[in-house]
């Protein structure tokens, strides 16, 4: 007999938050808004075909761990193409586990030079109050 426990609802609320996290910080970085719209409509980063949540705690953790990781690279001040490996690891995880993650490590390395610095709608706003 073997013991799965499954997956809490706190895991996959922290899933979410790192998905927003993509979209609302990474994408912007290094994408135009045009783009990160159609990752919306390609749902990048949701799940693929009959999905119903994350079957075990395991699988919540390695979600969160890939995020997590592929996150950690593409904030680093320079884009390390040693960390290619690590990347396409976690990037394929993804996959495996039935997220739609179409990214190559040389689109977020190419793509660190070209964007120029303006103000995207998927960004979060610096503070919460208008005038």
């Amino acid at each position: 007999m073997k013991i799965v426990f499954a997956s809490t609802p706190g895991q996959e609320n922290k899933v979410e938050e790192l998905v927003q996290y993509f979209y609302s910080t990474i994408f912007p970085n290094f994408f135009h808004d045009d783009r990160i719209k159609q990752f919306e409509r390609e749902k990048v980063l949701r799940p693929t075909g009959n999905f119903d949540g994350f079957e075990t705690l395991r699988d919540a953790y390695q979600v969160i761990a890939c995020l997590q990781t592929i996150i950690s690279i593409l904030e680093a001040a320079e884009t390390q193409y040693e960390y290619k490996a690590i990347f396409d690891k976690n990037a394929s995880m993804l996959t495996e586990m039935g997220l739609h993650f179409p990214f190559t490590f040389s689109q977020f390395h190419h793509a660190r030079g070209i964007k120029v610095e303006m103000i995207s709608i998927y960004s979060q706003p610096a503070n919460q109050y208008l005038i």
